[in-house]
């Protein structure tokens, strides 16, 4: 017997009523046998701040961090802000792409959902997905 996937799910609304994560609460509902989904939440990470970087990863930004790496993949539901992600998704993703080589987004196989917008948040998406290229996901 092979271990379950493991995918990490990633909601970049902080709103309690979000859809997005609402969304990924459904999918880990669905998934199938031989996969789990965790979802996570991204409240309580601080602003990227090289200093506190020095100092030694905040334990959100930890978390955060060894959740991404104990993950068989990644999946990230984002909103559109402004034709692009929300600051929280971005911030995380900055926190989490640290580390050149050693980054756990590097080679991180990742899917990207959206709900809600007029365009169904491909703006948002696009951009997703060029910061996921950037860092080799």
């Amino acid at each position: 017997m092979t271990a379950p996937i493991r995918v990490l799910a990633i909601s970049g609304s902080l709103r309690r009523g979000s859809f997005n994560t609402a969304t990924l609460r459904a999918a880990a509902d669905l998934a199938p046998e031989g996969m789990s989904i965790e979802v996570v939440a991204l409240h309580g990470i601080p602003n990227f701040d090289a200093d506190l970087e020095a100092a030694g990863f905040p334990p959100e930004v930890a978390a955060l961090r060894e959740g991404i790496a104990a993950a068989d993949a990644l999946l990230i539901a984002t909103p559109e802000y402004n034709w692009s992600i929300p600051g929280a998704l971005k911030n995380a993703l900055d926190w989490a792409s640290r580390g050149g080589e050693g980054s756990p987004l590097r080679g991180k196989p990742a899917a990207i959902l959206g709900a809600g917008g007029r365009l169904g948040t491909v703006r948002a998406q696009t951009h997703l997905r060029d910061i996921l290229r950037h860092n080799r996901v």
